[in-house]
């Protein structure tokens, strides 16, 4: 259990800097150029542990198992983490690290809605609660950055739908979580690359040059810009925040179950803005701080929720044995 913790702790820390490495690669990248090269490499480092995990298991990915991986990719990559990206761009890093965080509740949602799963009063209870989080950073009557929080919103709601098809779909075809990831990142890697050679057609190009708000995407560059200087910071989103956060995720949930690797996300949207004050002196508000405190209350709900449902699925399962 002690392993597990650690995981948790090294993977809650990768994610926690997510939004301030990408902040940082942000100036000098395209935030689709910078999704394009952080999610192959993440794919790329997740690799190893996937053919791992098909070896033990005695799997092989078959050509039809690529319609599953570009259409968990095309959710994943595309969608969620495009509209993620540019979220970091319109508003400032930690709130959007809270935002995002609220994606495990948005899962629950769809979980109900496309898999009949069943709502439980605490699970009920913690999504009101945090919620009620978000309005407070939000702050619906005071919008300073209302695209970045659409965006950051739109996004968590994006990845919490695929989270459950993910799901669903490793269920299907008896995939894991890191086998499932590591080939949504590659095949997510690849319809990226396709989009981007798509803006540099001429008449795609000129519409997006004369969008307002869209010029950032006309001839999306795939390694222009990428040099010895910032070659540190791409390693570090590709490697660390993307593939390693999610590999000690998976290890995390490999050894303790899903509750304790949730944990992740409980810490999450109180770490990342203090890590976002501490190192690029992002200043955190009043109501910020306030709606933090409530969110991480519904996180903590649902983690004690969980961990009584496991307890009590234990004991059942002692009595039938």
């Amino acid at each position: 259990m002690r392993k597990s913790y650690i995981y948790v702790l090294i993977s809650t820390v990768m994610f926690s800097s997510m939004e301030i490495a990408l902040k940082i690669a942000g100036n000098q990248f395209s935030p689709i150029q910078l999704n394009l090269i952080r999610f192959f490499i993440g794919g790329i480092v997740l690799l190893p542990f996937a053919i791992k995990s098909m070896h033990k298991q005695n799997l092989k990915i078959k050509m039809s198992d690529w319609k599953v991986f570009f259409l968990t990719g095309l959710f994943c990559v595309i969608v969620s983490m495009s509209l993620y990206q540019m979220s970091i761009l319109y508003d400032d890093p930690g709130i959007v690290a809270v935002l995002f965080s609220s994606n495990p509740l948005f899962a629950l949602i769809f979980s109900y809605l496309i898999l009949n799963e069943k709502i439980s009063r605490t699970n009920f209870i913690s999504l009101i609660v945090s919620l009620l989080g978000l309005v407070v950073i939000v702050n619906p009557f005071n919008l300073s950055h209302p695209i970045g929080l659409f965006l950051g919103l739109l996004s968590a709601l994006t990845f919490g739908f695929y989270s459950i098809f993910s799901r669903y779909e490793s269920f299907k075809h008896n995939f894991d979580g890191i086998t499932l990831t590591s080939f949504t990142f590659i095949a997510g890697s690849i319809e990226l690359l396709i989009v981007i050679g798509a803006t540099h057609i001429p008449t795609i190009a000129n519409f997006l040059e004369s969008s307002k708000g869209l010029k950032v995407f006309a001839n999306t560059p795939i390694l222009q810009n990428v040099n010895l200087s910032n070659l540190p910071i791409i390693l570090f989103t590709g490697i660390c925040v993307t593939g390693g956060g999610f590999a000690f995720y998976f290890l995390a949930m490999q050894e303790a179950g899903v509750s304790i690797a949730s944990l992740v996300f409980f810490i999450k949207p109180g770490l990342a803005p203090i890590l976002a004050m501490l190192l690029i002196g992002e200043k955190i508000s009043l109501t910020v701080w306030i709606g933090i405190v409530i969110i991480l209350i519904g996180s903590v709900i649902t983690f004690i929720g969980n961990r009584n449902e496991e307890k009590d699925s234990d004991i059942l399962s002692e009595k039938d044995v």
